[in-house]
Formats: C-alpha cells, structure tokens, sequence
C-alpha cells in the first residue's frame, strides 16, 4: 500500500519533477553529458564476473567506500565494482580516486522506469547501501530481483528516526529489504531495529578507516613555495553564510599577524566568486585559485575554489576550522583534518558528526567557535601557543588511529554475504 502511494505520488509530481530536473541542469548541479544515467540508462558496458555495487549519497559517503572498495578489490581479481552517487562533485573526486575496476555512475532517480534500466543494466551481485541514503523504488525493486543488500556505515539520527516511526511501517517494508546492516553507533543500531531492520550489529564507523586525503606532490611544492614563511591558516568546507565570520575573524587577526594568509575552501567550489565578493567588501585582498591567479606578498586570503585538493590544503596548514558548522547544516568531515596533522576548530553545529565528536571531545581533540570574536581569539591562541596547538593536533590523531578493525569487519560480512550467507 504504501509503495503504490509513494509511486503514486511520483506519477502527480511528475511535471514538477522534470522541472525540478531541468532547473538543475540549467544550474550546472546535473552533468549534460551524462544526464541519461540519472533515468537509467548506463553509459558503459556491464564488466563480465562478479559486480558489487556501493551507492553513496554523495562526496562523505563516497570517499568513507574507498577503503572498502580497496579491500573489495584486493581479494578478488575478477571482481568489479559499480559506485553510484547523486552529485557531480562526488562524480569529479570518485573519477579521480576510484581505483581500477571500480567505476562511476550516476544513481538514476526514483521512478520504476530508470530503476528496471538502471537494474536491468547492471544485475548486480550484491548491492551496499553507505549510510542511511533511502530510496524506496531502487531498494523494493532490488530485493524484488534477489540482490542480496547491506547497508553499511548505518547512521540514523535523532531527526530521521522520528521522522520514520510515523511512516506507518514503511521503514520496516524498507528496511526489511537489507539482510544485514552495520551501524556507526549502537544508538544507531538501536534506532535501525525499531524501526524494522532484522540483523543489525555496531561495527563501528568506516570513516575512521579512510587513508589520509591524496595530494599532487606538485602542487604542493608550488604552493609551500608560494606561502614561503608566511603563517597562515585554514577554513575547510565552508558554507554560504558562515564566510562572513571568517573573514571577519581574519580581518582581525591581520591586526595582530599583518602577513597572516587565510586559506578558504567552499565546500561547493562554484561558490568562488561570491566568497571573493564578501572579503572585497572587507577590504581583504584576495585571490582565487580557479582563475590562476598566483599569491603575492599583498594576498590576504586564497580562495580554494577547485575541486579534490583538500588534501593540499590541509598539508599547509597547522591550524584547520572545520566549515558547515558555524551555520546550522550539520558540519563537514573532522577526521580529514585529524588525518594531516592539523589543530581542530569548529562551530557548534556538528549533528552530522555526533557520534565522531563525541570521540573528539573525548580526547579533548578540538576547540568550538561560536562567532567571528571566539575564532579569531582560537586562532591567535593556537598562533601563539605552538605547543598547545602540536598537542591538539596529536589528540586529534589518536582520535583516528582507529577503523581497521571496523573495516575488517565489513569486509567479512560482505564476503559472507556474496557466499549466500545471512540470507
């Protein structure tokens, strides 16, 4: 019943749909190129053998899948894997970061039609689901054909659990589908068996798992020598709304640190030049490495507007604040940060990564920021005090020296699975 609703409604909002389709392709958020694979239809051939498919939501997702799909790989040489996301960001670094015989494509969207070609297509063997990504016509139509599933890296929260206990048994038709899920967190665990889930056990979170993020050794000496001796430091994944404090926070740190270089990197890299726009509303000089233009003893602030080179940045700088996070969308990874040796700040919103920070806090592994007041007074603190902010950044290590049991777990599981067990 509850399925012939929801398709029900999709045929009603058909027109709106496409609206919806065409407004993001106009806005570059769809690839024109390869439009077709979000209704189904694949742009490559299907690899002959064994085919895996991991769908992830977008960039997080994506990147915590590598070390499972390494794994995946290393243990069958006949094997394959199809990786599927929703957002041309993610489809940019998964182009660059997939290893051989692990390819992208785009997750078609959730009408029966793209779903029968996109599973007609594939056939996958087996099919994880990273996180908590739901999507009721893909999950149905797959059970229905006997692909075996797991989610993986479960994380419900607090928001999306209330939000099921009233679909009237619809998370249990869904989550039924899965024959074995691995949480984050037992209060995950625990929300994904009452809402219906049948086999459910806390591996832990695979994003403790992840390797440090590649970088061009190339660009990386272009840049340190670019900087030279200049100090400088980072924000990470900014979100529109929370620039304002930084910038302002920047401002006042030059007060103090007249050569001091701010790194900026928007979380949506197409955002570039409205951020450039904010800081010449300041009076901060700034540059944009989307247009090439090169730092310069004047430059007070470098916009990252690119793509996958996060791992750069991070490289060149000892003190990090993590973006999403002084605005209420939820924060952006920390672990990426912990990974390169950098000294953690961060606003107050981290929802997103409630169960990681409680590891942070811990290990007493980060600093919370409210405005652009207690920013600028963190980053000027941790300037000042090379000690303290070695010994943050040592905290923030351990909190990741973890994951590899949480991975070789995993990998079991999926390995019993493709044997036919759990069934």
């Amino acid at each position: 019943m509850q399925m012939a609703l929801y398709n029900g409604l999709l045929r009603i909002g058909a027109p709106i749909l496409n609206r919806h389709l065409k407004k993001r392709l106009a806005a570059g958020k769809e690839d024109p190129d390869r439009f077709p694979e979000r209704l189904g239809t694949a742009s490559r051939p299907r690899p002959e053998g064994e085919l895996i498919w991991i769908h992830a939501a977008s960039v997080g997702e994506s990147v915590s899948a590598l070390p499972l799909i390494d794994g995946l790989l290393n243990a069958a040489p006949d094997r394959n894997i199809l990786v599927t996301t929703g957002t041309r960001t993610s489809a940019e670094i998964m182009a660059n970061r997939l290893p051989m015989r692990a390819f992208h494509q785009y997750v078609p969207i959730d009408k029966k039609d793209a779903v029968r070609r996109f599973l007609d297509h594939w056939r996958p063997d087996l099919a994880i689901w990273m996180e908590s990504e739901i999507w009721p016509n893909l999950i149905v139509e797959s059970a229905g054909r006997g692909i075996p599933m797991m989610m993986a890296n479960a994380r419900i929260t607090e928001k999306s659990y209330q939000t099921w206990r009233k679909s009237f048994g619809f998370s249990k038709k869904l989550l039924g589908c899965f024959r074995f899920c691995s949480a984050q967190s037992e209060e995950s665990a625990a929300r994904l068996r009452d809402l219906g889930a049948s086999s459910v056990e806390c591996f832990g979170n695979l994003k403790f798992a992840a390797e440090p993020l590649p970088v061009d050794p190339a660009a990386l000496e272009n840049m340190m020598a670019a900087v030279a001796a200049r100090p400088l430091w980072l924000a990470a994944s900014t979100h529109r709304g929370e620039e304002e404090f930084i910038l302002t926070a920047h401002r006042r740190l030059l007060e103090t640190y007249p050569d001091l270089l701010a790194l900026i990197v928007p979380r949506h890299p197409e955002r570039g030049a409205e951020v450039a726009a904010l800081a010449v509303e300041q009076g901060i000089e700034v540059v944009q490495r989307s247009d090439g233009t090169k730092i310069d003893a004047g430059t007070q602030v470098y916009i990252a507007d690119t793509i996958g080179e996060l791992g750069l940045f991070y490289r060149l700088s000892k003190i990090a604040y993590v973006g999403g996070s002084l605005v209420p969308t939820g924060g952006q990874n920390p672990l990426e940060a912990a990974r390169l040796d950098c000294a953690l700040l961060h606003g107050p919103y981290m929802d997103n990564f409630a169960d990681v920070m409680q590891s942070f806090e811990e290990q007493s592994a980060s600093l919370i920021v409210t405005d652009a007041e207690t920013l600028a007074d963190s980053v000027a603190n941790l300037m000042g005090e090379p000690a303290r902010r070695d010994e943050l950044a040592t905290r923030a290590g351990k909190v990741v020296a973890g994951g590899a049991e949480t991975l070789h777990k995993t990998l079991v599981r999926i390995e019993d699975l493709l044997a036919g067990g759990a069934q």
